[in-house]
Protein backbone atom coordinates (compact mmCIF):
# COMPACT_ATOMS: atom_id res chain seq x y z
CA UNK A 1 0.00 0.00 0.00
CA UNK A 2 1.27 3.48 -0.89
CA UNK A 3 1.59 5.76 2.12
CA UNK A 4 0.25 9.28 2.09
CA UNK A 5 3.04 11.82 1.58
CA UNK A 6 3.74 13.88 4.67
CA UNK A 7 6.13 16.70 5.54
CA UNK A 8 8.02 19.24 3.51
CA UNK A 9 10.48 16.64 2.19
CA UNK A 10 7.78 15.12 -0.02
CA UNK A 11 6.85 18.57 -1.28
CA UNK A 12 10.45 19.45 -2.05
CA UNK A 13 11.34 16.28 -3.89
CA UNK A 14 9.92 17.28 -7.26
CA UNK A 15 11.09 20.86 -7.75
CA UNK A 16 14.44 21.87 -9.20
CA UNK A 17 16.61 24.76 -8.16
CA UNK A 18 16.39 26.07 -11.71
CA UNK A 19 12.59 26.19 -11.55
CA UNK A 20 12.67 28.02 -8.23
CA UNK A 21 15.19 30.55 -9.55
CA UNK A 22 13.13 31.15 -12.70
CA UNK A 23 10.13 32.12 -10.59
CA UNK A 24 11.60 33.69 -7.44
CA UNK A 25 14.87 34.94 -8.90
CA UNK A 26 18.40 33.84 -8.15
CA UNK A 27 18.30 35.39 -4.68
CA UNK A 28 19.00 32.55 -2.23
CA UNK A 29 17.07 34.31 0.53
CA UNK A 30 13.87 34.47 -1.52
CA UNK A 31 14.17 30.83 -2.53
CA UNK A 32 14.70 29.91 1.11
CA UNK A 33 11.54 31.83 2.05
CA UNK A 34 9.53 29.95 -0.56
CA UNK A 35 10.89 26.63 0.70
CA UNK A 36 10.08 27.57 4.29
CA UNK A 37 6.54 28.54 3.29
CA UNK A 38 5.97 25.19 1.59
CA UNK A 39 7.33 23.52 4.72
CA UNK A 40 4.75 25.34 6.85
CA UNK A 41 1.91 24.51 4.47
CA UNK A 42 2.86 20.83 4.42
CA UNK A 43 3.04 20.57 8.22
CA UNK A 44 0.93 22.94 10.32
CA UNK A 45 -1.14 23.77 7.23
CA UNK A 46 -2.25 20.14 7.11
CA UNK A 47 -2.66 19.89 10.88
CA UNK A 48 -5.07 22.83 10.84
CA UNK A 49 -7.01 21.67 7.82
CA UNK A 50 -5.89 24.38 5.39
CA UNK A 51 -4.22 21.88 3.05
CA UNK A 52 -5.24 18.27 2.41
CA UNK A 53 -2.50 15.60 2.76
CA UNK A 54 -2.96 14.57 -0.85
CA UNK A 55 -2.02 18.08 -1.97
CA UNK A 56 1.51 17.88 -0.58
CA UNK A 57 3.16 16.61 -3.80
CA UNK A 58 1.36 19.38 -5.69
CA UNK A 59 2.14 22.24 -3.31
CA UNK A 60 4.92 23.59 -5.50
CA UNK A 61 3.51 23.20 -9.00
CA UNK A 62 -0.21 23.66 -8.49
CA UNK A 63 -0.23 26.04 -5.56
CA UNK A 64 2.93 28.02 -4.82
CA UNK A 65 4.62 28.36 -8.21
CA UNK A 66 1.28 28.66 -9.96
CA UNK A 67 0.52 31.61 -7.68
CA UNK A 68 3.91 33.30 -7.87
CA UNK A 69 4.04 33.46 -11.69
CA UNK A 70 1.04 35.80 -11.69
CA UNK A 71 3.52 38.51 -10.72
CA UNK A 72 4.11 38.84 -14.48
CA UNK A 73 0.85 40.80 -14.65
CA UNK A 74 1.48 43.09 -11.67
CA UNK A 75 3.18 46.49 -12.11
CA UNK A 76 6.10 47.65 -9.98
CA UNK A 77 5.44 48.77 -6.42
CA UNK A 78 1.78 47.84 -6.66
CA UNK A 79 -0.64 47.76 -3.76
CA UNK A 80 -2.14 44.25 -3.96
CA UNK A 81 -5.16 42.77 -2.17
CA UNK A 82 -5.56 38.98 -1.97
CA UNK A 83 -9.27 38.22 -1.49
CA UNK A 84 -10.09 35.02 0.38
CA UNK A 85 -6.43 34.29 1.01
CA UNK A 86 -6.99 31.02 2.92
CA UNK A 87 -3.53 29.58 3.46
CA UNK A 88 -1.87 32.59 1.82
CA UNK A 89 -2.36 31.76 -1.84
CA UNK A 90 -1.62 33.59 -4.03
CA UNK A 91 -0.62 36.49 -1.78
CA UNK A 92 2.38 35.09 0.09
CA UNK A 93 4.13 33.61 -2.99
CA UNK A 94 3.60 36.94 -4.75
CA UNK A 95 5.09 38.84 -1.82
CA UNK A 96 8.12 36.52 -1.79
CA UNK A 97 8.64 36.75 -5.55
CA UNK A 98 8.16 40.54 -5.58
CA UNK A 99 9.54 42.37 -2.53
CA UNK A 100 8.50 45.66 -4.16
CA UNK A 101 4.80 44.83 -3.71
CA UNK A 102 2.64 45.59 -0.68
CA UNK A 103 0.24 42.67 -0.19
CA UNK A 104 -2.84 42.63 2.03
CA UNK A 105 -4.25 39.18 2.74
CA UNK A 106 -8.01 39.46 3.26
CA UNK A 107 -9.51 36.46 5.04
CA UNK A 108 -12.71 36.27 7.14
CA UNK A 109 -12.05 33.06 9.11
CA UNK A 110 -10.16 33.54 12.38
CA UNK A 111 -8.30 30.22 12.30
CA UNK A 112 -6.94 31.07 8.87
CA UNK A 113 -6.05 34.59 9.99
CA UNK A 114 -4.13 33.06 12.90
CA UNK A 115 -2.26 30.75 10.53
CA UNK A 116 -1.41 33.58 8.14
CA UNK A 117 -0.17 35.77 10.99
CA UNK A 118 2.06 32.98 12.28
CA UNK A 119 3.44 32.28 8.80
CA UNK A 120 4.30 35.92 8.18
CA UNK A 121 6.03 36.15 11.55
CA UNK A 122 7.91 32.88 11.01
CA UNK A 123 9.10 33.90 7.55
CA UNK A 124 9.88 37.47 8.53
CA UNK A 125 8.27 38.78 5.34
CA UNK A 126 7.89 42.53 5.76
CA UNK A 127 5.71 43.43 2.75
CA UNK A 128 2.58 41.51 3.82
CA UNK A 129 -0.25 42.26 6.23
CA UNK A 130 -3.35 40.31 7.25
CA UNK A 131 -6.84 41.77 7.47
CA UNK A 132 -9.68 39.76 8.97
CA UNK A 133 -12.64 40.74 6.82
CA UNK A 134 -14.88 39.77 3.97
CA UNK A 135 -14.21 41.52 0.68
CA UNK A 136 -17.27 43.75 1.06
CA UNK A 137 -16.05 44.84 4.50
CA UNK A 138 -12.68 46.15 3.28
CA UNK A 139 -12.41 49.89 3.71
CA UNK A 140 -11.46 52.07 1.97
CA UNK A 141 -12.47 50.62 -1.38
CA UNK A 142 -11.28 51.63 -4.82
CA UNK A 143 -7.62 52.09 -3.95
CA UNK A 144 -5.78 48.85 -4.76
CA UNK A 145 -3.70 48.62 -7.90
CA UNK A 146 -4.40 44.90 -8.23
CA UNK A 147 -6.88 42.54 -6.55
CA UNK A 148 -5.99 38.85 -6.81
CA UNK A 149 -7.90 35.69 -5.99
CA UNK A 150 -7.46 31.95 -6.32
CA UNK A 151 -9.94 29.10 -5.81
CA UNK A 152 -12.37 31.35 -3.94
CA UNK A 153 -15.62 31.49 -5.92
CA UNK A 154 -17.09 31.59 -9.44
CA UNK A 155 -16.13 34.64 -11.47
CA UNK A 156 -19.69 36.00 -11.24
CA UNK A 157 -19.20 36.41 -7.48
CA UNK A 158 -15.57 37.50 -7.64
CA UNK A 159 -16.36 40.43 -9.92
CA UNK A 160 -18.67 41.93 -7.30
CA UNK A 161 -16.16 41.34 -4.53
CA UNK A 162 -12.91 42.32 -6.26
CA UNK A 163 -13.56 45.07 -8.80
CA UNK A 164 -14.88 47.58 -6.20
CA UNK A 165 -11.59 47.22 -4.30
CA UNK A 166 -9.50 48.20 -7.33
CA UNK A 167 -8.88 51.79 -8.28
CA UNK A 168 -10.02 53.03 -11.68
CA UNK A 169 -7.22 51.92 -13.98
CA UNK A 170 -6.37 49.06 -11.66
CA UNK A 171 -7.39 45.47 -12.25
CA UNK A 172 -8.54 42.19 -10.77
CA UNK A 173 -6.66 38.98 -11.50
CA UNK A 174 -8.57 35.76 -10.90
CA UNK A 175 -6.59 32.53 -11.16
CA UNK A 176 -8.91 30.07 -12.89
CA UNK A 177 -8.93 26.66 -14.51
CA UNK A 178 -10.20 25.20 -17.76
CA UNK A 179 -13.64 26.73 -17.34
CA UNK A 180 -12.35 30.31 -17.47
CA UNK A 181 -13.76 31.05 -20.92
CA UNK A 182 -17.27 29.95 -19.98
CA UNK A 183 -17.16 31.93 -16.74
CA UNK A 184 -16.13 35.06 -18.63
CA UNK A 185 -18.98 34.62 -21.10
CA UNK A 186 -21.55 34.10 -18.36
CA UNK A 187 -20.28 37.11 -16.38
CA UNK A 188 -19.95 39.61 -19.24
CA UNK A 189 -23.00 41.69 -18.29
CA UNK A 190 -22.10 41.80 -14.61
CA UNK A 191 -18.52 42.81 -15.40
CA UNK A 192 -19.77 45.80 -17.38
CA UNK A 193 -22.29 46.82 -14.73
CA UNK A 194 -19.61 46.64 -12.03
CA UNK A 195 -17.31 49.01 -13.89
CA UNK A 196 -15.07 46.49 -15.59
CA UNK A 197 -13.70 46.51 -19.10
CA UNK A 198 -13.41 43.53 -21.42
CA UNK A 199 -12.07 40.44 -19.65
CA UNK A 200 -8.87 38.88 -20.97
CA UNK A 201 -7.84 35.28 -20.40
CA UNK A 202 -4.07 35.15 -20.01
CA UNK A 203 -1.47 32.49 -19.27
CA UNK A 204 1.36 33.11 -16.81
CA UNK A 205 4.55 31.12 -16.41
CA UNK A 206 4.59 29.35 -19.77
CA UNK A 207 8.37 29.61 -20.06
CA UNK A 208 8.91 28.73 -16.40
CA UNK A 209 6.35 26.03 -15.59
CA UNK A 210 6.67 23.73 -18.59
CA UNK A 211 6.82 20.24 -17.09
CA UNK A 212 3.36 18.68 -17.66
CA UNK A 213 4.00 16.08 -14.96
CA UNK A 214 4.69 18.68 -12.31
CA UNK A 215 4.13 22.33 -13.10
CA UNK A 216 1.23 23.82 -15.02
CA UNK A 217 1.15 27.47 -16.16
CA UNK A 218 -1.53 29.58 -14.50
CA UNK A 219 -4.68 30.65 -16.34
CA UNK A 220 -5.70 34.12 -15.21
CA UNK A 221 -8.76 36.22 -15.95
CA UNK A 222 -7.74 39.89 -15.99
CA UNK A 223 -10.38 42.60 -15.79
CA UNK A 224 -9.47 46.27 -15.67
CA UNK A 225 -11.66 48.64 -13.73
CA UNK A 226 -12.61 51.37 -16.20
CA UNK A 227 -15.10 53.37 -14.13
Amino acid sequence: MTEEPTGSESAEANVSRETLASVFGADDDRIALAEAYVGLLSTIGIERGLIGPREVPRLWGRHVLGSAVVEELIPEKADVIDVGSGGGLPGIPLAIARPDLWVTLVEPMQRRVDFLTEVIEALGVSNVEVLRARANEVDPKGQADVVVSRAVAPLAKLVGWCLPLARVGGSMLAIKGQGASLEVTESAGLIKRTGGGKAAILTCGESKLSDPDFTVPATVVKIERVR
